[in-house]
């Protein structure tokens, strides 16, 4: 077994025994891959003939980290304008979101920032963010730089990554990189909101993880 894979051991999505629920979305604007990210990550496969999500929809993936067991709400949402009053709808209550644009759309980039600003307004304050250049396959059709795409995500406060849900680069580590932030941000406000007693010792859900590798097409 891989050793990422011993960090997050997948179970069954239906299993109700778990430690803690993340709600977790997928945003960005329509057709840059957010559905086929989606079922890259929760069933492994691939296909080009996903149409445009309408409204919302969601899968349910459980991984095991540290020895608790979590299950992941993974909410596939609708690019289109028509449905952003329905999408901002489910931001509450979200504790993570992979915000996507294509490489090979400019205009998918350009709208990140108003995507960010959505977050901002309609999400929790302590809502963790991956920023997500998607389709690095295409590197030969690319039109957003490399460096354009860090530098935006540095600008905001978001890491970031390249992906590809067609070949399968760092799909499965954009999610397990978000759920170990949420982690580490679990901890950190349980020491904030109850601290050990003196000579008492705190366990944390997880250490803050290192940094995982960057692999770009």
């Amino acid at each position: 077994m891989a050793k990422a894979d011993q960090r997050f051991g997948q179970r069954d999505g239906s299993d109700q025994n778990f430690d803690y629920m993340f709600k977790l979305l997928i945003i960005g604007n329509s057709s840059v891959g957010k559905t086929s990210f989606l079922f890259r990550y929760a069933d492994d496969s691939f296909s080009n003939s996903f149409v445009s999500t309408v409204g919302i929809d969601f899968k349910v993936k459980t991984v095991y980290r540290n020895d608790k067991r979590i299950k992941l709400q993974i909410w596939d949402t609708a690019g289109q304008e028509r449905y952003r009053t329905i999408t901002t709808a489910y931001y509450r209550g979200a504790m993570g979101f992979i915000l996507m644009y294509d490489i090979t759309n400019e205009e998918s980039f350009n709208a990140v920032q108003d995507w960010a600003t959505q977050i901002k307004t309609y999400s929790w304050d302590n809502a963790q963010v991956i920023m997500v250049g998607n389709k690095c396959d295409m590197e030969e059709e690319r039109i957003v730089p490399l460096e354009k795409g860090k530098h935006l995500a540095d600008q905001l406060g978001f890491e970031y990554y390249e992906a590809s849900a067609k070949e399968n680069i760092n799909v499965r580590q954009v999610f397990e990189r978000l759920v170990d932030i949420i982690c580490v941000k679990m901890s950190e406000r349980v020491d904030v909101e109850a601290p050990a007693a003196p000579g008492t010792k705190t366990t944390r859900l997880t250490d803050k993880p290192a940094q995982l590798p960057q692999k770009c097409c």
